[in-house]
Order: structure tokens, then sequence, then C-alpha cells
């Protein structure tokens, strides 16, 4: 039996383009042989060190993504709709706090990471709610599955040095892998880490890994 190769997934719920990478990922964890560490990171932090710009800043590109979004949550089964006010959601507000808990979660409470992001999604890019405050947060955290004491503890947490040097840390590995946004896919490969940007680079990925790509859905393709 081959070992099973290593996955980072670098995303911020700020990005639909990241949970569109996360749930095509996680849908693949029991198809091809890899191990998926999830690893919540900043999009600023990234963009600052590495001086790019946010696409939906650039007046064409941000035309171009609200269709895009409506063309990819049908092709991926992925519940997108862009936000109401979107400069003052994603762009004004971003996702700061949210991060940070995600990263107390991730430290404390791994085991609740993935739905924890997954509902931090949902309320952003299907709900169109704010995920700035802490209400919102901690809403995410009960709906994931969470307990109120432990999401409360967990929020209180965001503003602890610990908690704000861990998402500094996972930001700047990526910066050092080469990420320049999110979603950042680095795949462990014989030994030498292959980075992978976007949601739309999987049947490349496959090839690399030397897996076969199914489709958004290889639940369905493979029946």
């Amino acid at each position: 039996m081959s070992q099973r190769k290593v996955l980072e997934l670098f995303y911020d719920v700020v990005s639909p383009y990241s949970w569109l990478g996360f749930e095509i990922l996680l849908r693949y964890k029991n198809i091809w042989k890899i191990d998926i560490q999830l690893r919540p990171g900043f999009t600023g932090g990234i963009m600052h060190a590495t001086g790019n710009t946010p696409p939906a800043m650039v007046p064409r590109k941000g035309a171009y993504m609200s269709r895009d979004l409506e063309r990819l949550s049908e092709f991926y089964e992925v519940p997108l709709r862009n936000p109401s006010d979107f400069f003052n959601s994603i762009i004004k507000k971003g996702s700061l706090s949210a991060m940070r808990f995600l990263t107390a979660v991730q430290m404390s409470h791994p085991e609740f990471l993935e739905e924890v992001s997954r509902e931090l999604w949902v309320r952003i890019w299907s709900e169109d709610k704010d995920i700035t405050e802490p209400e919102s947060i901690l809403q995410a955290a009960k709906k994931a599955g969470m307990s109120e004491d432990m999401a409360k503890k967990l929020l209180s947490a965001i503003s602890l040095p610990e908690v704000k040097n861990k998402l500094k840390e996972t930001t700047d590995k990526a910066v050092e892998y080469g990420a320049f946004g999110m979603p950042s896919i680095v795949a462990h490969i014989n030994e030498r880490p292959e980075l992978f940007f976007g949601s739309d680079r999987f049947e490349l990925l496959a090839h690399q890994l030397g897996e076969k790509w199914l489709g958004p859905m290889p639940q369905k393709s493979r029946l």
C-alpha cells in the first residue's frame, strides 16, 4: 500500500474560492491517498507581505467575479451567494476576528475546525450575515456542535498573544511556501512541497499526486 501524501490547505473564510477548495479537498480525502491538514491563515497578511491586491479591487475582475461565483456555485454544488454589501462585508470588515477564532479552535479543539470553518463560510457567503460580530461567531460555533461555554472560552482567547502569533505564523508559512493569496494548497510530494493556488487546479493536483480527478462531486462519479 502506497504511503499517504500530506496536503496543507491554507485558507481564509473571507475568500469564497477558499470555500470551494476546502469542500473539494474534503470530498476527496477518502478517495485519494491523502491526509489533509487545515491551516487557517489571514489573506490580509498575505496581501500585505506580497504586495498583491484582492481581485474584487480590480474593477473588471470584480465584475467578472460576481458571475463567476454563480457558475462555480452550481458546478461545485456549494451554496455561494454574493453578500449584499460586498465592499463593506469583505473588504472593509474582513475576517481577522473570525480567523483568530478558528486559530483558537485549531489550537484547543481541532476536532471542531472543519465544521466551524464551514459554518463561518455559510454565514458570510450563503446567508449574508456578519462574521465580525462576536455573537455571529458564537452562532457559527454552536451550529458546528460546539457547546456555548466552549465557544465563549475560545472567543475570549482571540486577543491572547499566543493565538495572534499562531495565526501570523501560519500566514507567514504560507508566504514562505510561495503563496500570494487564498486558497493555497501545499502538497508534499517526494519530500518536496508543491504549491497549487486557487480552486481550479485539481486536475493538475491529481496528476501530480498520481490520482484520478473525478470531477467536483466524486461520490456521484463513482456510482
